[in-house]
């Protein structure tokens, strides 16, 4: 079941960028998130509602300027959205809970997915946790 609060609930508890992103969809400037180059072991949660989203363990450099993950959590915390904006055909990647922007999915990550889960920091909280194996940054 979906959350549902209002666009003046959310501007009460989200910064400016928080809001943009995951509200308007907007997208932070590359390498300028908190969580970009951020390989702590932990758990990466919806800024809006707190659902789980990413571990630490599925994290990547891909060299792009943005969190990146292989997989989500588990696949029912997200859903993919078609996104032809900007003259682009992409899959958006949305919380399935409040239905915020995270950002894109993208065939091009590393085995065993394949996937390339280019996520804004702003979109993202992380909870450190001993339970979640480290990870190491891929040069």
């Amino acid at each position: 079941m979906a959350m549902k609060k209002t666009n003046q609930e959310y501007k009460k508890i989200l910064s400016d960028i928080e809001y943009r992103v995951t509200r308007e969809a907007a997208t932070e400037r590359p390498f300028s998130g908190k969580y970009w180059d951020h390989w702590d072991k932990g758990e990466y949660s919806c800024v809006c509602c707190g659902t789980p989203l990413f571990l630490s363990i599925t994290k990547f450099d891909a060299g792009c300027g943005w969190p990146s993950y292989n997989a989500p959590h588990d696949q029912s915390v997200i859903k993919e959205v078609r996104d032809t904006s900007h003259g682009m055909i992409r899959t958006e990647v949305r919380c399935a809970n409040c239905d915020a922007h995270l950002g894109h999915v993208f065939d091009d990550g590393p085995m065993p997915t394949g996937l390339r889960y280019c996520i804004n920091s702003a979109s993202l909280v992380f909870e450190p946790s001993d339970n979640v194996h480290s990870t190491k940054k891929v040069d």
